[in-house]
């Protein structure tokens, strides 16, 4: 992905003056919502260091499960706090992919958990339900 394509987080931003800039470390996302967005990037472009690293240390897993899809769209439905000077917050959201190799298609629908330390947000865990078709 290049700094001057489209987000995939679909913000209306290119990459590098959206998500990419907290890939790259030059900036840390501000809020919980900037945050999810950032991590959803990171699975479209796989990018499983700051998946990782914006995990709560307390909920990492050893690997962030990247699979062979391909994220398509992301739908933020809503937020509960999440501010800059909030230490928790929740954002629900959809996020659409597609597998290539069978076209077969499906969403993932969460309410995530993220908690504020020293000044980051990271993803906590969430309630998932996902929805192959």
């Amino acid at each position: 992905m290049h700094d001057d394509d489209r987000c995939p987080c679909l913000s209306g931003d290119t990459y590098g003056a959206c998500c990419g800039r907290y890939h790259s470390g030059a900036a840390t996302a501000p809020t919980a919502e900037a945050l999810m967005r950032s991590r959803y990037s990171a699975f479209a472009v796989g990018d499983e260091a700051y998946l990782l690293a914006t995990w709560a240390p307390t909920t990492r897993p050893d690997t962030a499960g990247l699979g062979d899809e391909q994220w398509r769209r992301l739908d933020v439905h809503r937020t509960e706090r999440g501010g800059p000077f909030d230490t928790t917050g929740v954002v629900e959201f959809t996020a659409f992919y597609r597998y290539p190799a069978t076209g077969a298609r499906g969403s993932l629908h969460e309410t995530s958990r993220f908690v504020r330390e020293g000044g980051r947000w990271y993803y906590v865990d969430g309630d998932r339900e996902a929805n192959d078709r």
